[in-house]
């Protein structure tokens, strides 16, 4: 009897491949033929499952962005049952750091497809930017929430801070790729930041 395909997991192997050879040889030199034989399937297949490179690129993102998460949740899992606001906060943006090889990876791609979807009309047609605006919009929830509970300055604009630590998150990290900045600095000037959003004297300047 044929063994029967996990299409889902087919899908999966072929974008882990796609995210492999992009980390190494950057998203724009990457090819569907150099995709297929870093999963070790052949070009036909890659096609039969995404028709074009512009379909296996959004993939790729999607599969990069739960990786992602998943990444953020095991640092949330680390800081216990009820890591609050700033912890969860600090979670979503130090995960982002290129710090080791996975975090180069997700820098590296999501900054590449950036850039492609400013150029290539198929990729800039797909909902790229919805992804920055839900990271935009869950710290500024979450800023809010210790806002609420006195844990950080109510004086300050939560949406403005959360656009600040993203874009500041997102510079750091291209300064790590390219050698301007080690990660134990960046890491510092996040936590400068952090330092002075969740400021412990916000619950007592706020009575």
């Amino acid at each position: 009897m044929p063994k029967r395909v996990d299409h889902e997991e087919r899908r999966s192997q072929i974008a882990e491949a796609l995210i492999r050879v992009a980390g190494r040889r950057g998203l724009h030199a990457v090819g569907m033929r150099d995709v297929a034989a870093e999963a070790g399937v052949s070009l036909r297949l890659v096609q039969y499952y995404f028709q074009t490179k512009e379909n296996l690129l959004f993939h790729g993102l999607q599969h990069l962005t739960d990786r992602f998460t998943a990444r953020v949740g095991a640092r949330l899992a680390a800081a216990g049952p009820d890591p609050g606001p700033r912890a969860t906060v600090e979670a979503l943006l130090l995960a982002s750091l290129p710090t080791d090889e996975e975090s180069r990876t997700f820098h590296l791609l999501y900054s590449s497809y950036a850039m492609l979807s400013v150029t290539d009309e198929a990729l800039a047609a797909q909902p790229f930017i919805d992804r920055p605006d839900a990271a935009e919009s869950a710290l500024t929830g979450l800023i809010r929430q210790a806002q609420e509970t006195g844990l950080a300055d109510r004086e300050a604009d939560a949406r403005t801070e959360a656009v600040s630590l993203l874009a500041m998150a997102a510079t750091l990290g291209t300064s790590i790729l390219v050698g301007q900045r080690k990660p134990e600095s960046a890491v510092a000037v996040l936590h400068y930041h952090l330092d002075r959003i969740f400021s412990p004297g916000a619950m007592r300047s706020a009575g």
